[in-house]
């Protein structure tokens, strides 16, 4: 019986295939992600900034392309503006990291508005209300 060649094993057998980043990338993701959070506390002066928490960084292999993730305290009616205060401040944080890193080039930042932590409030509110409801019938029962 012969065996079907498939070209995803393939790859993986020839070690094409990643399923995580690089050592490097993730070392200095986590480095900048601890230097931008420093930063937000000890020297950022914007008020909208005071209330973002960065939640994860990830790089791209050649460390060239930050995705920078951030969560909003209250983010009721404030997103809009941390938004554009985080487009203000992208140069100056940029420039922090030039400083402070050791690297050929420093890593173009974009940030994101990280959903994580509303879509885990949002199935955390469907459980409590399934809970409540299985109470409610089992009371009834």
């Amino acid at each position: 019986m012969a065996t079907h060649w498939h070209p995803k094993q393939e790859l993986e057998s020839l070690g094409g295939h990643r399923s995580q980043p690089p050592k490097r990338a993730s070392r200095v993701a986590d480095v900048i992600k601890k230097e931008l959070s420093l930063l937000l506390v000890q020297r950022v002066r914007d008020p909208f900034l005071r209330d973002i928490s960065i939640s994860r960084v990830t790089l791209s292999d050649d460390l060239r392309h930050a995705k920078i993730y951030y969560t909003v305290f209250q983010p009721e009616g404030k997103l809009a503006q941390v938004e554009k205060s985080l487009a203000k401040a992208a140069g100056f944080m940029r420039s922090h990291l030039a400083r402070t890193l050791n690297l050929r080039f420093t890593p173009e930042l974009r940030f994101w508005y990280d959903e994580e932590l509303v879509e885990v409030e949002r199935i955390e509110r469907l459980l409590d209300d399934i809970a409540r409801k299985r109470d409610e019938r089992e009371q009834n029962s």
